[in-house]
């Protein structure tokens, strides 16, 4: 063996031992990460009732989905601080990674599970109709609303735009970019129907007796809500799901539900902000 091939022996050595070093060397998780930085980083799309709403007056995101965050911030022994996405770049901001994890009534699919991580689900949800009180007998099944004459009102970029869009072909579809400003152009004749979620119809129709949700009991489809991590968040999505659970066991997620969704105040019992959690039980 000559000299270069020595030389070109002893690199390759060199590099494999430190190839298999790197890899073996304890790596800093995520769950890891956020208690050091002190601050979990939630995605939010701010236009979600009852789930997730950016109140512009105080400057918050109050609804079901940003008590739930401050719960697990807590259970962390974090703050939590927002970030500002959007449903037509809401995969993109997960995957570059903008926020440790987007908590603002996203559905669990398939589509999202296999680009990213989500955690269980931590509420029923599906899609269902939102329309005038005067209009409730008429529309109650796709075929009744999927005519031209009906006019489907919908948010840009989510899977309500897309529900319509594949279920509703021949409906006229109106793109509106804020949100929450639909139920109201419904209820005042702007738009027929809005295809929402079941959790979203049941909080419009309690605040607005001018709105019906005749398939609330019945809706298209069924699912469940989840957390959006981007891929490498396994530790995280193991801590949430684990948090979950304790949620769901605590009596907490009804709680949630009774305030947010139905609109019964809270009661006065004692606090029950989670404590800093450091071990998920077997």
């Amino acid at each position: 063996m000559n000299i270069s091939q020595k030389f070109l022996t002893s690199a390759c050595f060199l590099c494999a031992i430190l190839f298999i070093a790197c890899h073996t060397l304890p790596q800093k998780d995520k769950v890891q990460e956020i208690r050091e930085r002190g601050v979990l980083l939630v995605g939010a799309t701010g236009d979600y009732k009852p789930m997730s709403f950016y109140d512009a007056e105080t400057k918050e995101y109050v609804g079901f989905d940003a008590a739930l965050a401050e719960d697990l911030a807590a259970s962390l022994g974090v703050e939590l601080q927002y970030v500002k996405t959007s449903w037509p770049t809401l995969m993109k901001d997960t995957l570059d990674g903008k926020f440790d994890l987007a908590l603002c009534g996203i559905t669990i699919t398939d589509g999202r599970k296999k680009a990213a991580l989500m955690s269980e689900g931590y509420l029923g949800n599906g899609k269902t109709v939102l329309c005038r009180a005067v209009d409730a007998e008429k529309y109650t099944s796709l075929q009744t609303i999927n005519r031209k004459v009906v006019r489907v009102m919908e948010n840009p970029g989510g899977l309500n735009e897309k529900f319509a869009r594949a279920n509703l072909p021949d409906a006229t579809l109106i793109i509106h970019n804020v949100n929450e400003e639909i139920p109201g152009l419904v209820a005042d004749g702007k738009a027929d129907v809005m295809i929402t979620e079941i959790m979203e119809a049941e909080f419009y129709v309690s605040k607005d007796a001018r709105l019906a949700a005749p398939l609330l009991n019945t809706p298209f489809t069924r699912g469940q809500l989840g957390a959006l991590m981007p891929p490498g968040s396994e530790s995280l999505q193991k801590y949430v799901n684990g948090f979950i659970r304790r949620e769901r066991r605590s009596g907490r997620l009804d709680e949630l539900k009774q305030i947010y969704l139905r609109g019964k105040q809270k009661q006065n019992v004692p606090d029950k902000t989670p404590q800093p959690f450091q071990k998920e039980a077997a």
